[in-house]
C-alpha cells in the first residue's frame, strides 16, 4: 500500500463521524496527498469509498489488521461544482408521519446488514450503500424513493449514486434510524 501523507484516527467512531473527520482532515491536505483513515466501523469502507468518489478524491483501498481497517484516500484537485443540484431532504419527523399515513411509501434502507437486521422500518427494502450502484436496476425510476440510513449521510451518498444512474425522485431522510421512534421489524 502507498505511504500516507497523514494518518487520521477514527477508531471507535460510527457513521457519520469517520466521514466528518475525514472531510475536515482532507481540507488540510494538498492535491495528491494520501490520507490513511484508521477505523473500526465495518461500514466505513463502503462509506469512505462512496464519499471519496462524490467529493472528487480517489479511494485507494483498505487493508485490515486485526479489528482495524486502514483506508487510503488520495486527495483530488477538483473543486465541487457550483450550482450542482442537491438531493432533496425530508425531516425524520415529517417522514414518520408520512409512514403512518401511507403504507405504500417506497423506503430504501442503505445501512449494513447487521444494522438492518437489528431493526428496520416495516416494508423497507434493504440494499447496503456498497451495493447501490450494482443493484440500481432493481429499483423503479417511476416512484419516489425515500432513502434512510443511520444518520442521513450514507443515504445521501446512495441518493447521489442513484441520481447519476438516472433516478430523479429521491428523498433523503435526515436524521436517520438513530432517531427513529416508529415501528420496527427485526
Amino acid at each position: 500500500m502507498q505511504q500516507p501523507t497523514a494518518i487520521l484516527d477514527a477508531k471507535g467512531l460510527a457513521c457519520p463521524m469517520p466521514i466528518v473527520k475525514t472531510k475536515k482532515q482532507m481540507n488540510e491536505l494538498l492535491p495528491g496527498d494520501v490520507l490513511e483513515v484508521q477505523a473500526t466501523d465495518k461500514g466505513s469502507a463502503a462509506d469512505l469509498a462512496a464519499w471519496s468518489k462524490s467529493a472528487g478524491h480517489e479511494f485507494l483501498g483498505t487493508k485490515v489488521e486485526g479489528q482495524v481497517l486502514h483506508h487510503l484516500i488520495r486527495k483530488g484537485g477538483a473543486k465541487e461544482k457550483e450550482g450542482e443540484s442537491m438531493i432533496s431532504e425530508m425531516s425524520l419527523e415529517i417522514f414518520q408521519q408520512k409512514v403512518k399515513e401511507d403504507s405504500s411509501l417506497f423506503i430504501l434502507d442503505v445501512r449494513e446488514l447487521d444494522e438492518y437486521e437489528a431493526g428496520h422500518i416495516p416494508g423497507a427494502v434493504h440494499i447496503p450503500l456498497g451495493e447501490v450502484e450494482q443493484r440500481a436496476e432493481e429499483l423503479s425510476r417511476d416512484t419516489v424513493i425515500h432513502l434512510i440510513c443511520h444518520s442521513g449521510r450514507r443515504s445521501e451518498l446512495a441518493a447521489q449514486k442513484l441520481k447519476e444512474k438516472g433516478f430523479h425522485q429521491l428523498m433523503n431522510i435526515v436524521p436517520g434510524m438513530n432517531s427513529w421512534t416508529g415501528a420496527i421489524e427485526k
